[in-house]
């Protein structure tokens, strides 16, 4: 099963439930109408009355349940993963954190961002929290939340921690956060007729109120079986996805030590994964390991013997009942078994593959120690393999983890500190966006000492001058890195920054291809984490559609442009990849005038597009690029770019053993 079959499958998911939760609903209101018909002696009003009093009953409750649950989820939509995080006792770890075990934390989870191509997420710590767990929240992968509780953060060691979080990450791509949103709203909803009903009580003690209690115990019955089913519902829906995302986990670190052994050291400790939160019952279905104890009627997860047996055959339950034991005096310390296999977190990883006693490889020169002119390498091309790309696309394999640390390992360290500062990170944006043509340079310096001063001006030029040396490979994955400092700035300051961002792309009269691919991923990241949608919005299109057509053949000419300045080429790419999306479309080769400012107004059209027809329109746009059997850095930075936008996150593309080649046209 690829992404695009996953994410019809996550869409059939929601469509069940939002069947089920009918279900449960209709249900709900017989038993109140029955018990006011009765109860309320309807019976005796007359039947145009009696229809009058049970059409008003039950529009009541349909307003309680439908109104409540869609308000929760609005208010955790609007929230952000952040906020559920936050409910539970969450508090924020910095960027720039030193903390020992909140550094290891940070590595990890950006290591893993980069290789799965999405963005850095917020990242919680539960600090009151000794069970080991972890939860992954959001409506989007711009805005969600990844929290580990403190137990987490001290038993396990690196690899484990790798596990866990690869497991939580599985949901962030898989669009797996989205449906538990809509599970919280729907349990909301049906618990909230029950609130409803306590406050019936207390409004009918009196004389004359004994209808009104008895209606309010009939609407807490009511909603507790609702409760009961809604709990079911949870339960079924989640089970199988914890299967799923533990062998995606193990798939992607090329390893089943480290999540295995997470699940074991859960089994073995007296903390287990419980959450001693009043509110882990609505998180319950979200946790990597059971946070509450259930029957095995509400478990929404596996039982934790066979969720180990799937990775480790060869485990024995009665294991659990040893490791109890020998921890039961002197549990395990996660730093102090990183420590005892030579693994020091010195900010990075050591390299995958490597003895972790053998010293790291010499760190990449610092941009201070590069000529102030130093030029970036030229540009080179990289073999592909187009099958292995789409498939590749929400599915981060191990060598996609290993080019993840890689790309972080080679972005120098001064770097890598300045993107996670907060108080550093929007000039370090702006630098990588300062033109080397004097003139454009000038426009640009000027624009930014209007808005923020020449201090700040002056502090953009000298970031600029730094990154100059950068390999052109590394900025996006810099830029991806510095997403998450930035987002913690100032609501309001981040429109001016995409408002500044414009201007900057805009100063020199041309958009080359890294400024496009910047500034869009910018303003869309940037948008959706303050209006938690696209800029476009959300609609169903379809491939044939005529304006979904021409926004295909749009892209698929300014790619062909980019990979080949001759004509003849260019067509062929052209033709190859409308062959595969559109076969039986006749829309001539023709290179928009505006370049590649053409592709907004087509966005819309294609994130619109779902299933197997995302599939091959992706498809269709590799076998354009890589019509010539390789792809420049230009290429692969608008490829991921528009993967993005289509929320169809690329991983890393190697590019250890890549022969060098000249640089493609620009459009």
């Amino acid at each position: 099963m690829n992404f695009f079959e996953r994410q019809d499958q996550v869409r059939k998911v929601s469509a069940r439930l939002v069947f089920l939760f009918v279900i449960a609903v209709v249900g709900i209101i017989v038993v109140i109408d029955a018990a006011a018909f009765f109860l309320l002696g309807l019976y005796e009003q007359g039947v145009g009355n009696a229809i009058n009093a049970l059409i008003w009953i039950t529009l009541l409750v349909l307003l309680v349940i439908v109104g409540t649950s869609f308000f929760r989820m609005l208010s955790l939509r609007n929230g952000g993963g952040g906020k559920v995080a936050r409910s539970l006792g969450g508090v924020y770890v910095p960027e720039d954190t030193m903390d020992p075990q909140l550094r290891r934390l940070r590595n990890v989870v950006e290591e893993i961002a980069i290789a799965s191509g999405t963005p850095v997420p917020e990242l919680y710590v539960l600090p009151h929290e000794q069970g080991i767990n972890a939860f992954a929240a959001g409506w989007s992968p711009a805005d969600a939340a990844v929290a580990v509780t403190r137990g987490t953060l001290e038993r396990l060691n690196r690899d484990e921690l790798q596990g866990v979080i690869a497991h939580e990450f599985s949901h962030v791509v898989n669009g797996d956060m989205r449906l538990n949103i809509r599970l919280m709203g729907v349990l909301f909803g049906i618990l909230a007729l029950a609130v409803v009903g306590r406050i019936a009580l207390y409004a009918g003690r009196g004389r004359n109120g004994l209808p009104i209690v008895v209606i309010g115990l009939f609407a807490i019955i009511a909603g507790y079986i609702g409760l009961f089913c809604g709990r079911l519902i949870k339960a079924a829906v989640s089970r199988q996805r914890e299967y799923l995302a533990d062998a995606s986990a193990v798939q992607f670190t090329r390893q089943t030590e480290g999540i295995a052994g997470a699940l074991k050291k859960i089994g073995g400790l007296d903390a287990g994964s419980r959450l001693r939160s009043g509110k882990a019952d609505d998180v319950s279905h979200m946790l990597f390991g059971e946070g509450m104890r259930f029957s095995s009627l509400f478990a929404t997860h596996p039982p934790l013997p066979k969720r180990i047996q799937q990775l480790d055959p060869s485990f024995d339950p009665d294991e659990l009942q040893a490791l109890r034991q020998r921890w039961s005096s002197r549990p395990p310390n996660g730093m102090a078994e990183d420590a005892a296999l030579g693994l020091t977190e010195d900010g990075m990883a050591a390299p995958s593959g490597a003895t972790r006693e053998a010293p790291a490889a010499p760190p990449p020169p610092t941009p201070s120690e590069r000529a102030p002119d130093a030029v970036p390498p030229t540009p080179q091309r990289v073999p592909v393999n187009p099958e292995g790309v789409v498939a590749g696309i929400g599915d981060p394999s191990s060598g996609s983890y290993e080019q993840g640390q890689q790309l972080l390992r080679r972005i120098p360290a001064e770097l890598r500190d300045r993107a996670r500062r907060v108080d550093t990170v929007v000039q370090l944006v702006y630098g990588l966006l300062i033109a080397s043509d004097d003139e454009a340079r000038q426009h640009q310096q000027a624009a930014l000492t209007s808005r923020y001063g020449e201090a700040f001006a002056d502090a953009v030029a000298a970031e600029a001058a730094t990154l100059r040396g950068l390999d052109p490979e590394l900025r996006l994955p810099l830029a991806e890195l510095a997403f998450s400092a930035l987002r913690r700035r100032d609501p309001r300051e981040l429109n001016q920054v995409m408002t500044t961002v414009g201007e900057l792309v805009r100063a020199d009269g041309r958009v080359d291809v890294f400024e496009y691919c910047l500034s869009t991923l910018l303003h869309t990241e940037l948008y959706e984490v303050l209006h938690h949608r696209p800029p476009w919005g959300e609609r169903r299109q379809r491939l044939g559609d005529k304006t979904t057509a021409h926004a295909v053949a749009r892209l698929f000419a300014l790619f062909a442009r980019i990979g080949s300045d001759d004509p003849a080429a260019g067509q062929a790419a052209y033709d190859a990849g409308m062959g595969r999306v559109l076969p039986g479309a006749s829309i001539p080769f023709a290179v928009p005038r505006e370049g590649l400012i053409a592709l907004d107004a087509g966005w819309a059209l294609l994130d619109g597009v779902h299933g197997q027809e995302k599939a091959r329109l992706v498809e269709g746009l590799v076998l354009v690029i890589s019509h010539d059997g390789v792809m420049t850095v230009a290429e692969l930075e608008l490829l991921r770019t528009v993967c993005a936008l289509l929320h169809a996150p690329l991983p890393p593309i190697a590019t250890a053993a890549r022969p060098t080649g000249p640089v493609s046209g620009q459009p």
